[in-house]
Parts: structure tokens; sequence; C-alpha cells
């Protein structure tokens, strides 16, 4: 449909400019044109790398001038002008102008990849929402996950390509790219939403990528939205859980929204609170008080559940010498971690402590 709309903006121009021009996609077919016939080899140099080039200018190649038209994330057409003087030049830039404003304007109302977007950025109204899927025949209830796939270690190849490869289907399955390290696919699971095909789903996102682009990613996977008016929340849960999964769980590279445990209910507390409960806790001192060999101890005791024989043997240190540093931790803190209703506040208190000082994003 966009080619009918690139053929008007073409019809109309020749009644301006003496030139022959035209408009391909990304692959070298012609869209539109006023009868500018064009050799094969002679597109095939004018689309070499044009993914590198700046959108806001014209390049020269075999005699023609050319300019690609925004898109996101990458270009998909490009204006050709027959001629490399200043008039080619000059009618370039006024067809990519005119021909920019008519695919934006075509992205708003036919592309579903963008009514997608703008229902997770909260950009279109709850009354418009229904109207506009029935319009672009999207599904509105079928069940779907959001995965959010952030880059934390950048390769040599953009992530994009791989995700929009692995999930081809772009009338069920939609990927967003955000921007160069950050991604957002919003998966339809019709016939499967159990949480194991979700999670399957997350561990081939890490699994294609590392393999094809060396980059290392974290997965944040919300729950299972049942309608499309869930997707906002469903997006911004996904968000959280790579923001709580930063603080509690760094190791962890898959993390779900519906598996955060009691980090996610300390990251929905106000910070006022937050800090009025450790104020409360620790009335004697702070976990500042406490150096490194101690917080160790606290852990490994943490993990063996409380059971001194245990944590003494993996310490390396004699079960006296355990008991002394646990007495040592009672008086600095007040809390005997011996004791189980105490052992919790305690870890608890850990859990906000480093909440805190994390600075963690509020979404």
């Amino acid at each position: 449909m966009i080619s009918k709309a690139f053929q008007s903006i073409i019809s109309q121009m020749s009644d301006v400019f003496p030139k022959k021009f035209g408009i391909a996609d990304s692959t070298g077919l012609i869209l539109a044109s006023n009868g500018a016939e064009i050799a094969e080899d002679i597109m095939e140099s004018i689309l070499e790398n044009v993914q590198e080039f700046d959108s806001d200018r014209v390049f020269v190649r075999n005699g023609y001038t050319a300019r690609v038209i925004d898109g996101r994330p990458y270009p998909e057409y490009v204006v050709y002008v027959e001629g490399t003087d200043e008039v080619s030049k000059y009618c370039c830039n006024a067809i990519c102008v005119t021909a920019n404003n008519v695919r934006r304007y075509y992205d708003e109302k036919y592309d579903k990849t963008i009514f997608m977007q703008n229902i997770i950025f909260d950009n279109i109204l709850a009354f418009d929402l229904h109207q506009k899927a029935l319009e672009l025949h999207v599904d509105v209830d079928v069940p779907r996950a959001v995965f959010y796939i952030k880059v934390v270690k950048k390769g040599e190849t953009g992530i994009y390509e791989v995700i929009r490869n692995m999930f081809p289907d772009k009338e069920k399955d939609f990927v967003i790219n955000i921007d160069s390290s950050n991604i957002v696919l919003i998966k339809e699971l019709k016939h499967d939403k159990s949480a194991k095909t979700v999670d399957s789903i997350a561990h081939q996102i890490l699994d294609n990528v590392h393999s094809e682009t060396l980059m290392g990613i974290v997965v944040g996977v919300s729950s299972v939205c049942e309608n499309i008016n869930q997707l906002n929340s469903a997006y911004k849960e996904a968000q959280i859980a790579l923001e709580v999964g930063k603080v509690f769980d760094e190791e962890k590279l898959i993390l779900n929204y519906d598996n955060l445990g009691i980090g996610r209910l300390i990251y929905q507390l106000p910070i006022k609170l937050c800090e009025l409960f450790l104020h409360e806790v620790f009335k004697k001192g702070d976990l500042s008080l406490l150096d490194s060999e101690t917080i160790l101890t606290i852990n490994k005791f943490f993990e063996n559940d409380l059971n001194v024989s245990e944590t003494s043997r993996q310490l390396f240190v004699h079960r006296n010498t355990l008991v002394y540093r646990l007495e040592k931790i009672y008086k600095l803190t007040g809390l005997d971690l011996r004791k189980f209703d105490q052992a919790i506040v305690f870890k608890v208190a850990m859990m906000v402590h480093k909440y805190l000082t994390s600075n963690p994003m509020k979404i």
C-alpha cells in the first residue's frame, strides 16, 4: 500500500523536476518511479552499506544522487535521482522529505508494530485502542508476554536483526527497537502460555544472541497478559524484573516478574518507609559497621539455614570462632542471628539496605 503513496509523490514531483527518479526498498525493488530504469549493478552500488548512511544527507553513486528515507531501526527505502548536479541533489532532498512524511503517516495508520509500540509506551487512549486493533486486524483477546532484552556487553553486530530473525511472523510477534542496547519483544502465546514455554523462549533469546553476536544480555520477562489492554502493564513488569534483578539477583541473566520474591515487595516500598525500617531495626548501629569478612559470614550462615556446624565447616573456621563472630554481630546490631525471627528481620534489612544503596530506577 505504501508503494501507491510513493508513486503518487513521484507523479506529482515529475511535473516540477526535469529529472528521472524513483524510490526503492532496501532489497533493490523499485516501488515507485517516473520511468527511471536503473541497471541492477548500479542499484547494488547505491544500496551498498546504505544502512550506514545518514538520512539527513545525499550521497552520489555511479552517476546517481541518492538519500535514504529515515527508518527505525534501519532505513527501509532509498530515493534515487539520475544525475549528480545541484538540481539532482535538490530534487532528491525534496522527494525524500515528502516521502518520509508519507512513511510516518503510513506507519502510524497501518503499521502493527508501531501500534504495539504506542500501547506499551502508553501513547494511545484506551477509547481508541480497540478500534485501532480492529482496523489493523490485531487480535485483542490473545495471551502475550513481553520480553525486555537489555545489552550489558556490546558486540560487533546489532541485536535487532537477530531477534527479528528469531521471530519473523510480523503479524503475531512484534520486535520493537528502543535503541541499540534495548529491544522489546511482544510474543503471542496462543497455543501454549505455560511458564515453561515462556522460560524456554527467554533461554532461546539468550542463547541465540550470544552465539550470533557474542553480546552479553539480560532478559526481563513479564507475566502473561490475556488482553491487549494489559500490554502496557506487562511492559512495565518486564522493566521492573530487570531493575529488581540488578539489585538482588546480579548473576541471573533471565529475570521473570513472577519469580522476584521478596525483592519485588521491597522495590514497591517508598524510599522513606525503607529508611524508617532500617532506623528501627538497627538502633545500636547500621550495616556500615560490619566489615566484608563479617558480611561473608552472615551470607554463608543464611545459605546454610542458620546451621552453625555446616557454616563453620564451609568457612574453614572453628565452631567457636563462628559463635564469636555471631556474638560480635549481636553486640553491633542488637540482632541475634541464631534466633529465627531475628534472623528474618536481619535478612530483610540487608536486602532493604542493598536496595537503597543501589539507587534503582522507579518504574
